[in-house]
């Protein structure tokens, strides 16, 4: 009785601070810690000035935190209801990327919106992960297992990225994708159906190859002998490596970085802002700062652990998931493990639409947090 009393609590519970209570302060915490490594990792690259980089990057932070905290208190059903929503006006400015965005270093990926220049490809992908969650949370496993149940998911999976790549941004096509699969997968699609998909993938890869711009073929020439075009395409992830050695156990300390502060490394407050971090503070700075970015990616799928209701883990695992990919590229692009792209280190790196739609994604998680217990309605058939 006790037990059932305190869900039906939390179920009826919509005060504020009765919400505020639930949210887990421990996890806002290692939020601000990882945006303050992110602050001293700016402030070096501005050289010591905080106002190039790190002042901007602070209040982006600030705001971002008043946002996700008071996503954090909507009701997750509400969410929920309008998920479909959000992706429509996610699909919506992409576009009008295509047809008003603004071109930079040979892609149309930016729009104005008043004093804001957003990246609706970062967007996109919260959106994505709202709808297949909406769209799967209330399925039978039987009906997952009908793959004309499947296609409208998918769709929605490749429309936005066949926009996308139109723009184009291969790396952010591909991370869409993949957040879509790992949605999929827990929502229970069956193995031998991901099977084919990786084999049609395969087979459509040298077309894909032929279609790419020359740049995108250059970086994987590059990423395969990067010593090829020393001066050229392979200058960004020489300088990196280098970077990254000489940082040795403790690095050089703060703002000695050759590397960096002689304009050797290339992108340093965005791209490569982890190779800052390696060069100044060392692989024990690095691995500092990979141990608390694992650490929120942790709690997205505890999250998704804990949640009663299957909207709620969803969410929390492409959640989980497009963080993993943020860091996980990032850094073994700047370590030459795979061809350099476009992508940030979350709460990190220099730029508004990440830091933005990072911390809408976290309000998006704690909502799920806060509200785990909630009833969301009956299973379809």
């Amino acid at each position: 009785m006790i037990f059932e009393r305190r869900l039906l609590t939390r179920d009826r519970g919509t005060g504020i601070l009765e919400k505020l209570w639930q949210i887990p302060w421990s996890f806002v915490l290692l939020l601000c810690g990882v945006a303050a490594v992110g602050y001293v990792a700016l402030l070096s690259a501005g050289g010591g000035n905080p106002d190039l980089y790190a002042q901007k990057h602070a209040i982006r932070f600030g705001f971002g935190l008043v946002m996700m905290l008071c996503i954090a208190l909507v009701d997750i059903r509400v969410i929920a209801r309008f998920a479909w929503l959000g992706y429509l006006g996610g699909v919506a400015l992409l576009v009008l990327v295509l047809l008003h965005g603004n071109v930079g270093k040979g892609a149309q990926r930016w729009i104005d919106i008043g004093p804001i220049q957003l990246q609706p490809s970062e967007l996109m992908k919260i959106m994505l992960v709202l709808a297949l969650a909406a769209w799967f949370h209330r399925a039978s496993w039987e009906r997952i297992g009908n793959p004309l149940f499947l296609i409208p998911p998918a769709i929605a999976v490749l429309v936005p990225v066949g926009l996308i790549l139109k723009q184009p941004n291969l790396g952010t096509a591909l991370i869409t994708t993949m957040v879509g699969a790992a949605v999929f997968w827990a929502a229970g699609m069956r193995w031998w159906k991901f099977a084919i998909g990786f084999a049609a993938a395969g087979v459509a890869a040298p077309i894909a190859y032929d279609r790419l711009h020359d740049y995108q073929r250059a970086r994987i020439t590059t990423f395969l002998d990067p010593e090829s075009d020393p001066l050229g395409a392979g200058y960004n992830i020489i300088q990196s490596k280098i970077a990254l050695g000489s940082g040795g156990m403790w690095g050089k300390g703060f703002l000695q970085g050759t590397q960096g502060h002689l304009n050797f490394l290339p992108e340093k407050q965005t791209d490569f802002i982890f190779t800052m971090i390696a060069e100044e503070f060392g692989l024990v700075g690095a691995l500092t700062t990979l141990g608390m970015l694992l650490l929120v990616v942790v709690f997205c799928y505890l999250v998704a652990f804990r949640s009663r209701h299957q909207f709620g883990r969803l969410l929390a695992i492409g959640l989980g998931t497009n963080c993993f990919l943020y860091v996980f590229v990032n850094v073994a692009m700047v370590t030459g493990s795979i061809p350099v792209g476009g992508v940030p280190l979350p709460l990190i790196s220099h730029g508004g639409s990440a830091m933005l739609t990072v911390m809408l994604g976290f309000g998006l998680l704690l909502s799920a947090y806060v509200h785990r217990d909630v009833e969301m309605g009956p299973m379809r058939e």
